[in-house]
């Protein structure tokens, strides 16, 4: 019974010379994902970067102007935005960075002393045992956290070198895809199998997806970390810009990455302003901030563009960042979008084209 099962399930998916093809190549494209996806991190970078910037190049041309001018403009638009980012942005975070590991040791013992008068007022709930072993495993962290800034700074140099080749490389790269994407996507188109229906549904499906997708996120990155750098200066919070930044990158892991960055605000919050009613602004103006981004600015990015239900996305997260860590969660909607269309499209191999 098994195995008239499991033949008619070949026979059904696996009979047709595209779809063992489609097959062979999907599993190599996830072999060199898998294996070399730290070498190939600029590319991919590159990738990306030129999803975004073809937007900017389609816009132009849309208004009649000739490609190579709509891609410098894109490009010189593309390098203002890094310079930016890496003279201004970048050490800014990491002074902030710096000054908030110099006050973590007093705002441990600030909340020690709060501890103490919590366990004083309610010794049912809290013991002392639970506050020294709480601020035992919090002042071994702070040593890991200083060990590891300490060595960071001793090994920059071999790291420095290797960004550098990257701030060089992915310039160049985005460049050329933008200048050259015509003939880039006829060399592929070229090296693939003549009869690829299957790989055109699954592409023509995942394309403007995948665009809207990198588009999306990036306008959303923009306004959820201007507006909560906006209100928490305006508030007085400490580490606005470190803040809003971890607030606005937040929105790359859909649910999880709200919650965990919650924290931070909140801690940074209470050992600011303590139980006050600034404190219950900072978390009232950053809650609305969510609420808003999920129930407003998403729908109005993204519309029907990734159609995913939770449970995928999350799942989706939850595999691809363990296996490529950062760059996993980045892509781990385009990716299960790319699935989710393989799903799709695969059946209708043998609809459309019955044997």
């Amino acid at each position: 019974m098994f195995k008239e099962i499991y033949n008619k399930w070949m026979h059904r998916y696996f009979s047709d010379e595209e779809a063992i093809i489609f097959t062979l190549l999907l599993l190599v494209f996830f072999l060199v994902i898998i294996f070399f996806s730290r070498m190939l991190a600029p590319f991919l970078v590159s990738v990306v970067m030129t999803f975004l910037l073809q937007s900017v190049v389609n816009t132009l041309q849309r208004f009649r102007m000739p490609r190579l001018p709509a891609v410098i403009i894109a490009f010189s638009l593309f390098m203002g935005v890094l310079l930016g980012v890496l003279f201004w942005l970048l050490p800014l975070i990491w002074q902030q960075i710096l000054s908030l590991a110099r006050e973590l040791p007093g705002m441990v013992r600030a909340a020690q002393v709060w501890f103490v008068e919590m366990q004083a007022a309610y010794p049912q709930f809290l013991s002392q045992q639970h506050i020294d072993q709480i601020f035992t495993e919090a002042s071994g962290e702070l040593r890991k956290l200083g060990q590891w800034l300490v060595g960071l700074s001793l090994s920059s140099i071999p790291s420095l070198v290797a960004w550098l080749i990257y701030l060089i490389l992915v310039p160049i790269l985005v460049f050329f895809m933008l200048k050259d994407q015509e003939k880039l996507v006829a060399y592929v188109s070229s090296l693939m199998p003549e009869k690829r229906s299957l790989l055109s549904r699954v592409w023509n499906e995942m394309d403007d997806q995948i665009t809207n997708y990198i588009r999306g996120k990036a306008i959303e990155i923009l306004i959820v970390a201007g507006v909560t750098w906006a209100c928490f200066v305006w508030l007085g919070l400490g580490y606005a810009e470190l803040l809003a930044l971890l607030v606005g990158f937040s929105v790359l892991v859909p649910y999880i990455g709200a919650a965990v960055v919650t924290i931070p605000v909140a801690l940074i919050a209470l050992f600011q302003f303590g139980i006050s009613s600034d404190f219950l602004w900072v978390m009232a103006v950053y809650g609305l901030i969510q609420l808003l981004d999920g129930n407003v600015l998403v729908p109005l990015l993204f519309s029907e563009a990734v159609n995913l239900h939770p449970v995928s996305i999350i799942l989706a997260v939850l595999v691809f960042g363990g296996l490529w860590g950062f760059w996993g969660v980045f892509f781990a909607i385009p990716l299960a979008t790319l699935l989710k269309a393989i799903f799709h499209a695969w059946p209708k191999l043998h609809t459309e084209d019955p044997a």
